[in-house]
């Protein structure tokens, strides 16, 4: 992709037809996410808003997952650093604000795992294609920290605040029908099919008539705008959470792939 994408190294940027750019989730362990691509995500969206051969985004992950989320390395250095803690934050925010901020159509196809920073992209694009066998996961309180992210900002909004607060407080997985059910993604698609819908879509809103659709998304984010508080003390709260013993907690148990154990059983009484 020339100059323009080099400061995005971890990112998969291939520019189709009609204008539609390509942005691929690719690395190890089922896409997960690194602290090079959790800074890409952060910071591509206004170099693609400012690059006039893209008309749309198609967002998808290699192979058959979309994206696992964070490694547990650098959550264990968030855990361990103030530093690191306070610059994942900023790219955090910018992340959500960034990509409310984008005006052109992005278009998510959810395959396999969507969890972390990459559910925030495919949560937050204009129409997201999810598999049936999509595992769409907010893992935060599993984790031990608070929903940060970007479920504040769109969750309530897209699904009701009572079905929200259920999927955040219990982690439990979500696949594709049920998203679609729930209002949490536009369209459920069979597995096989995600990537060619969503480029479809991709292709559509590409030709179409580029401010009229631009303007229509910046009038309707306004509702996510209207949401940034409660976004920002969100996010502060998991990071907050990041120094704290209950995520520490929740890492071990996650690799030593057991249940977490965050309150310590009282002790029988003696007769």
């Amino acid at each position: 992709m020339g100059e323009r994408y080099a400061d995005f190294p971890s990112l998969r940027l291939e520019l189709g037809k009609h204008g539609v750019m390509h942005l691929i989730l690719e690395g190890p362990a089922l896409n997960s996410v690194s602290p090079q691509m959790h800074r890409d995500l952060a910071d591509v969206w206004p170099v693609l808003g400012q690059d006039p051969e893209v008309r749309s985004v198609l967002v998808y992950g290699a192979g058959k997952a979309f994206s696992s989320g964070g490694n547990f390395d650098h959550i264990e250095q968030m855990t361990n650093d103030y530093e690191t803690r306070l610059q994942t934050m900023r790219e955090a925010r910018d992340l959500v604000l960034n990509l409310v901020a984008f005006d052109k159509p992005v278009v998510s196809g959810i395959r396999g795992p969507a969890v972390g920073a990459g559910l925030v992209v495919g949560m937050l694009a204009d129409v997201s294609v999810a598999g049936k066998k999509a595992k769409i996961i907010d893992g935060h309180t599993r984790l031990g920290v608070a929903a940060g992210d970007h479920a504040a900002i769109c969750w309530p909004l897209m699904m009701g605040m009572a079905k929200a607060k259920y999927y955040l407080l219990t982690c439990d997985p979500l696949d594709g029908e049920e998203a679609e059910r729930i209002g949490l993604v536009s369209l459920c698609v069979d597995d096989d099919e995600v990537i060619a819908k969503a480029e479809d879509i991709a292709t559509r809103l590409a030709q179409g008539a580029p401010t009229a659709i631009q303007w229509t998304k910046h009038s309707l984010n306004h509702w996510y705008r209207s949401a940034i508080p409660a976004f920002e003390a969100s996010l502060g709260m998991e990071f907050i959470g990041f120094g704290g013993p209950e995520v520490r907690e929740g890492l071990a148990s996650h690799r030593e792939k057991r249940a977490p154990q965050f309150v310590t059983e009282p002790a029988p009484e003696e007769n």
